[in-house]
């Protein structure tokens, strides 16, 4: 098995219990474990009855599971506040109020939290010194941005570079007589930071494609039978392919001798659900490796032992 894997989806469809069970089953048969939400809407502190921060916590009552909740705000702070105290370093006094005025309105930019969000991911994948590391993503939306970033950002950092190289050549071939130039290629901050960015995107990538999983989660109806294909094919065209779908919150189908109304109800329920089931399991390439029914209070405890046990997803831990 991955040493990294990831629990997507469709919002509301289960990806907190679905990913908090796995990481559960893998902390008890001695897998070390770090289970990482990274959904604004944080609700393993709710699975757990504990509550969690940004740096990995251990689980009360297991000896081998940690818990950590990314904050996307807090994310972003701290993102943006590194990119200020390094170009405040780099450029002229002059400029630096002009440097904070557009930081403080990358902010609210477009992809400004799923660049900070990458970047924890990549903290995460580089530091995390656990045999699994499971993800509890945000909505797939979300989620596929946030993945798509070393494809379309490694590109745009590849223009960047040659045209700050370009930029230094210039400065060399400008200088006159005995006087030094006013920047060099090797001692380019810039080019130096750039790069970096280049490094972690490359490594994001091959760790993405080469060591982790993706399962996607999804409910037994036609939205989010919808939604889970566009997710497996979005994913393909990324080079990530699925490992296998879970299906939860299926109805329980009611005793042979009941005909209420509520009986009947159900009944037409779970023919419509087992429609979408046979849908899920026929016309897509990832295998169902679960199917969950509805639980009648909250997953959690020894309902967390039940719903682990019903996943056919591999938990020893990578050699």
């Amino acid at each position: 098995m991955d040493p990294f894997v990831f629990f997507g989806g469709k919002g509301g469809v289960g990806k907190t219990t679905v990913s908090s069970a796995y990481a559960h089953r893998c902390a008890r048969e001695g897998v070390d474990t770090l289970l990482v939400s990274t959904d604004p809407a944080h609700s393993t502190a709710d699975v757990f009855d504990q509550s969690f921060s940004d740096d990995p916590t251990p689980v009360d009552g297991y000896d081998a599971l940690e818990v950590m909740e990314i904050d996307p705000e807090e994310a972003v702070d701290e993102h943006l506040l590194g990119i200020k105290r390094q170009l405040g370093d780099q450029v002229s006094p002059a400029i630096v109020n002009e440097i904070d005025r557009q930081i403080e309105l990358a902010h609210q930019t477009p992809g400004a939290h799923e660049a900070a969000l990458f970047d924890r991911f990549i903290d995460v994948m580089r530091d995390a010194d656990h045999d699994r590391v499971v993800f509890d993503t945000s909505p797939t939306g979300g989620t596929l941005r946030l993945l798509s970033l070393p494809e379309y950002l490694g590109g745009w950092i590849d223009r960047l570079l040659e045209k700050r190289e370009s930029s230094v050549d210039l400065y060399e071939k400008a200088a006159i007589g005995n006087r030094e130039p006013r920047r060099t290629a090797l001692g380019d901050p810039i080019i130096a930071r750039l790069r970096d960015r280049k490094e972690n995107f490359e490594f994001a990538g091959e760790t993405l494609r080469e060591d982790a999983s993706f399962y996607l989660v999804a409910n037994p109806d036609e939205l989010s039978v919808r939604e889970t294909r566009r997710a497996v094919d979005s994913l393909a065209d990324r080079d990530l392919s699925v490992a296998g779908l879970v299906v939860n919150r299926l109805t329980p189908e009611p005793d042979a001798g009941e005909n209420g109304r509520g009986a009947r109800f159900l009944r037409d329920r779970v023919e419509t659900e087992r429609e979408r089931l046979a849908e899920l399991e026929s016309s897509f390439d990832p295998p169902v490796v679960a199917t969950i029914e509805t639980r009648v209070s909250e997953v959690k405890g020894d309902l967390l032992d039940e719903v682990a046990a019903e996943l056919d997803v591999p938990v020893d831990a990578p050699a």
